[in-house]
């Protein structure tokens, strides 16, 4: 009889949550399926099949914790007969073939990202004349993001600085180049691209913003591994965007696809979580018109976007509509000065509302 083992689960963590099984007692499987699913402290792992077999005895029910190495599960081996595996291979051989000869233009991930989660708010029947709650654990992921915010406020000098930007260059640019975007790169122009590149070169002249406190020392970072927050149901991933200064637009519209792709079928890994030089985050895919985002430890700051809205402006002495967003940079005032905080944020706006200074197809 062969054992199902808890994987290694990333760098430092030894223990995890059993959340679901995703196959049963004398259910068949075969290499490559997803067997069941472990909650560690950061993200949701699944546990896929080595061989082709048979479970036959499950050891450790959901909702249990385990730890890495721990046996969970026994099963028999099986091969899957060669005239059915023959079937497969061929069936894959078409699959791919027909992927390549007709491309599919892939849409930004603009939408809410949701992951499975263990702490769902409950069903209730919604009798007004009752009085009912009901009590769940909270996850592991939840219970980390709660220790750490935490730990951002009690730890740095947490301060918020506003300015907005006037998204009216960006929409046009966007417009015009959207389809020859498209057709050259199989992925769409979104707005996340444009700050993710006028971040870096704001950053590039205030490198306090792109650096953190290390004891009594302060390391600056000639690199830029920027992190996309996504929320979620779950909770907040923030997975990192590498070397994200190397990229041209392209590669980071689709960078922020695959990282997506990978929260939305529980396939992050610890790398794609580990580091970050400096995070964005926008609130403006829930409707928010302003927030105070709290710094990602041990980052130095954060930038906050918001909902584009449609703002009477005044500009040459006359009043027009424009579609405005409010920016908020949080900072650790430790390290970085109001000043360097308001330059960031002004030479932000600079680039975005002259993208041709940043915008290279």
């Amino acid at each position: 009889m062969s054992k199902i083992v808890v994987p290694e689960l990333g760098e430092s963590i030894i223990e995890g949550t059993l959340t679901t099984w995703l196959i049963k007692e004398n259910q068949s499987f075969k290499s490559g399926d997803n067997l069941a699913e472990i909650e560690t402290d950061k993200i949701t792992i699944e546990i896929p099949a080595q061989s082709h077999g048979v479970i036959k005895k499950i050891l450790v029910q959901s909702g249990t914790s385990v730890k890495v190495g721990q046996v969970i599960a026994e099963f028999e081996s099986s091969e899957i007969p060669t005239k059915e595996k023959e079937i497969i291979e061929t069936k894959e051989k078409e699959i791919i073939e027909t992927k390549e000869e007709n491309p599919v233009v892939k849409n930004e991930p603009d939408t809410k990202i949701i992951l499975n989660t263990s702490d769902k708010i409950p069903n209730f029947d919604y009798d007004v004349n009752s009085k009912k709650e009901k009590r769940i654990p909270m996850s592991k992921l939840r219970q980390t993001i709660a220790k750490r915010l935490k730990d951002a406020q009690n730890t740095a000098a947490i301060l918020t600085t506003f300015n907005e930007i006037d998204m009216t260059e960006i929409m046009k640019l966007r417009k015009l180049e959207q389809s020859k975007f498209q057709k050259k790169n199989n992925v769409k122009l979104g707005f996340m691209s444009f700050f993710i590149k006028a971040s870096i070169e704001s950053l590039k002249e205030i490198p306090e913003i792109n650096s953190e406190i290390s004891a009594n020392e302060i390391i600056y970072k000639n690199y830029f591994d920027l992190g996309i927050a996504i929320g979620s149901e779950k909770g907040l991933v923030v997975p990192i965007i590498r070397n994200a200064d190397g990229l041209s637009f392209a590669e980071i519209e689709q960078k922020i696809l695959d990282l997506a792709n990978k929260v939305n079928t529980n396939k992050l890994s610890m790398s794609d979580l580990s580091g970050g030089t400096f995070s964005i985050t926008n609130g403006g895919v829930y409707g928010s018109m302003m927030s105070t985002p709290i710094i990602n430890p041990p980052q130095s700051a954060i930038l906050g976007m918001h909902s584009i809205v449609d703002r009477p402006m005044a500009i040459k002495n006359k009043v027009v509509i424009r579609p405005m967003m409010y920016v908020a940079l949080s900072y650790d005032h430790r390290l970085i000065d109001g000043k360097q905080a308001v330059t960031f944020l002004v030479r932000l706006k600079d680039f975005l509302e002259n993208p041709d200074k940043i915008y290279k197809y």
